[in-house]
């Protein structure tokens, strides 16, 4: 992915560029918006617009939910967001909101809350479920951090999480990690203070979470192997041949691809990829005898850099 930074006027008294080249004169400059970061090339798009991406959720004054991955979490009075997330990594990484207090002071002190998610198929650590991504985190954490509770399971709305937390002492930040696997996804609830009762407070405010027992496709890593593949297309690609192309696909009852989601991947690529890949036709999966919907990774390309 390129990111390019636009530096749109031109010094006050500069003389015209010449004619030709890069810098024709007939050339039209639109205007870029201030702070704003042009993101050019592999993006994340999806074959249809109704069945629901893990990196489109819905944040307002009062909450943040994802359909996705069926939760809603109510926010701390007086949090909101004030910049927006990346798209999600050749890795499967997402940042899916990233909350902090609107005022500051004396009596409201500073911290954040990081709601990001990385999908199992394509994490770069192999990494199957939330303590094993967490233990990752443990073990690679930089000299200057120190560990202040390992990584243990707890019970958060109901549910198995595991936490861990950890402090930067020369910063004086304390990190209290929570994560929860959801579809193949560890999504994490990242909490961040000086204030470490500030950081108890709002994990105790995860206790409010609602998470759905929604009726979602059965996830499995590597179901697209020759024995479960009856018919294969290749696609075709005219450019951009190497960069890593991570692609999440819904199999239906029948065996069909009803639905790709590209994590990351040019135009042209997921033009071809949707042509090649909804004319693929899989073994239907069998749970207790009744054929049922699957949702799968496929990864094309060159693998993410520092992938294992």
């Amino acid at each position: 992915m390129l990111i390019c930074l636009s530096l749109s006027s031109a010094a006050a008294g500069q003389a015209p560029p010449p004619n030709g080249g890069d810098f024709s004169q007939g050339s039209s400059i639109t205007k870029v918006p201030e702070n704003v970061i042009l993101v050019k090339g592999a993006w994340a798009s999806a074959s249809d617009s109704v069945t629901p991406l893990p990196e489109v959720g819905k944040l307002d004054s009062q909450a943040y939910s994802n359909p996705y991955f069926g939760f809603r979490l109510d926010l701390p009075a007086g949090w909101a967001q004030k910049y927006e997330g990346p798209p999600p990594s050749d890795s499967g990484y997402y940042v899916l909101a990233q909350l902090r207090p609107v005022q500051t002071g004396p009596d409201r002190p500073r911290g954040t809350l990081l709601i990001a998610a990385q999908d199992l198929f394509f994490s770069t650590t192999r990494a199957t479920d939330p303590l094993q991504l967490i233990d990752y985190t443990r073990d690679h954490l930089q000299a200057d951090y120190r560990v202040e509770k390992p990584p243990r399971e707890v019970t958060v709305a109901g549910r198995t999480f595991v936490r861990f937390d950890y402090v930067s002492p020369v910063a004086g930040l304390h990190w209290t990690m929570l994560a929860i696997q959801i579809r193949c996804h560890v999504v994490e609830f990242v909490l961040t203070s000086a204030d470490t009762r500030l950081v108890e407070r709002l994990a105790r405010g995860l206790d409010g979470m609602k998470l759905a027992d929604s009726d979602t496709p059965v996830c499995l890593a590597n179901y697209a192997t020759p024995g479960n593949i009856l018919h294969r297309e290749d696609p075709v690609f005219s450019e951009h041949k190497y960069n890593p192309i991570p692609v999440r696909v819904i199999i239906d009852r029948d065996g069909k691809v009803r639905h790709i989601h590209f994590l990351s991947a040019f135009p042209a690529q997921s033009q071809a990829l949707t042509t090649a890949l909804m004319q693929w036709r899989f073994k239907p999966y069998l749970r207790n005898g009744q054929a049922v919907e699957v949702e799968t990774g496929i990864l094309f390309g060159r693998p993410p850099q520092g992938a294992l």
